[in-house]
């Protein structure tokens, strides 16, 4: 068994008004793949990520981490395999300095004072944030914050990521640093954005939902230049895919 395997089949949630959410959702990711979910506002995205790390537990069918079904009994399970980044870096921030809230988790998994100093100093290590470490969270840049949260994820030593629009709100120095750092890791990797060309340069698959159904499953090149399905998903091509209109008229021109 695999405890990066992520499988997801018919799953159904409705808000507790009654508002559909998901509508039989089914897929299967393997070890190591890097998946993006797009779509657009309302196509059930953060819902599905929410199942995934046990922030929701499914209504109807089922939702597992290897062969691990996610419950409420096996939540410690869950989270121990899921690392998950918050599309607010602030909802996953609230100890007093950063290296508080990196080491939060490792401590309560009750490791020894040894080994939770050493995953703090990998983890801001790898997201090229050590110097932020004594620092409160509520002083630090957008793309900092983004960095601290992934270190908290990290420190738990998962074995899937699982980011909600891990570039929104950055500038694009912060972007690309993010980019090259997603490309690092060996992680399984679930990206839900609307920056369709960040998903073009980490995800090799693509899975677009609209109305809470998945509706493409496949390579993402493939799939983010199929306009006709973009167009039905609520989606445009993603940027460097778009033809410039000024390059366009001067072609017309000649």
């Amino acid at each position: 068994m695999s405890h990066h395997i992520v499988e997801v089949k018919d799953l159904i949630y409705r808000y507790p008004d009654g508002t559909p959410a998901l509508a039989g959702v089914t897929f299967r990711i393997e070890h190591g793949e890097s998946v993006g979910i797009v779509g657009a506002n309302g196509a059930g995205k953060s819902t599905l990520l929410s199942h995934l790390s046990g922030c929701i537990i499914a209504q109807s069918g089922l939702v597992a981490i290897g062969e691990i079904p996610v419950t409420k009994k096996t939540l410690p399970d869950i989270r121990r395999a899921v690392g998950t980044i918050f599309q607010d870096p602030n909802d996953q921030l609230f100890m007093p300095t950063v290296e508080e809230d990196v080491a939060f988790g490792p401590l309560n998994m009750n490791l020894p004072a040894e080994e939770v100093e050493r995953r703090v100093a990998m983890a801001l290590s790898k997201v090229n944030a050590l110097h932020i470490r004594k620092r409160p969270p509520y002083r630090l840049s957008g793309g900092e914050k983004r960095a601290a949260a992934i270190a908290t994820a990290l420190s738990m030593s998962p074995d899937i990521l699982v980011l909600d629009e891990p570039t929104a709100a950055l500038d694009p120095r912060t972007r690309g640093l993010l980019i090259d750092l997603l490309h690092g890791f060996t992680h399984t990797k679930i990206i839900a954005s609307h920056d369709l060309d960040m998903i073009l340069d980490v995800c090799k698959r693509t899975i677009v939902m609209y109305k809470g159904a998945v509706m493409a499953d496949g390579a993402t090149e493939q799939i983010l230049a199929d306009i006709e399905l973009l167009h039905r998903s609520g989606l445009e091509l993603p940027m460097r895919m778009q033809s410039c209109p000024k390059c366009a008229g001067k072609d017309k021109e000649s």
